[in-house]
């Protein structure tokens, strides 16, 4: 119960983290992250949708797939999946809160603030699912590190959505999943903390 318990503060308190460097500091300047935040924001930027609702759209298609192969995975981030696009959703009106820092800024203390609500749930063997849960699975099989995965899932996105916006958004885009990357891989990093997969 005890365990139970605080995975369950980690899944709110990842999912908090995120929900504040989208809301807080990313949408505000129009900036995107990649994997399914990515794929949200963009929903949102051109056609007004929801964020976290389009996050759980995209979500379903890798949920099919680990319902199927990945049964472990599918249980270990369903919350994260469903908490993480609550709150992104729950929490959109502190964009018009948002600090007036540089655009550039914004968009590092954005990400680090996403790549650590992630990090942080990857450390307690659960995701925010989508892309996340995509990379656990390939990160498992290839041994890589499950922060150069999201970080490469990020930048495919970014590169083939940034068509769409201008070169200011795409350059302010590539800083912010960097940081996702980087703090994501500090907290992942089995040189700072024993290994552990969602499948533990």
């Amino acid at each position: 119960m005890k365990s139970l318990l605080k995975k369950g503060l980690m899944i709110l308190l990842g999912s908090l983290f995120i929900s504040l460097g989208v809301n807080f500091f990313l949408m505000p300047d129009h900036v995107l992250d990649g994997g399914m935040i990515g794929l949200g924001l963009i929903a949102n930027y051109v056609w007004g949708l929801k964020v976290g609702f389009t996050i759980i759209l995209c979500s379903i298609p890798i949920f099919t797939i680990a319902w199927f192969r990945y049964r472990a995975y599918f249980y270990n981030s369903l919350h994260g999946l469903l908490i993480s696009s609550f709150l992104i959703d729950l929490l959109h009106g502190l964009r018009a809160y948002h600090l007036p820092l540089d655009p550039a800024l914004s968009s590092i203390v954005g990400g680090a603030f996403v790549g650590g609500g992630i990090g942080l749930m990857l450390r307690h063997k659960t995701s925010t699912g989508g892309t996340d849960l995509l990379a656990q699975m390939i990160a498992d099989l290839s041994r890589m590190n499950v922060g150069f995965v999201i970080f490469f899932i990020d930048l495919m996105i970014i590169g083939i959505s940034g068509y769409v916006f201008s070169m200011e958004t795409l350059l302010l885009s590539t800083i912010t999943i960097l940081s996702v990357g980087l703090v994501t891989m500090l907290c992942t990093s089995s040189r700072l903390f024993p290994s552990r997969s969602i499948l533990d």
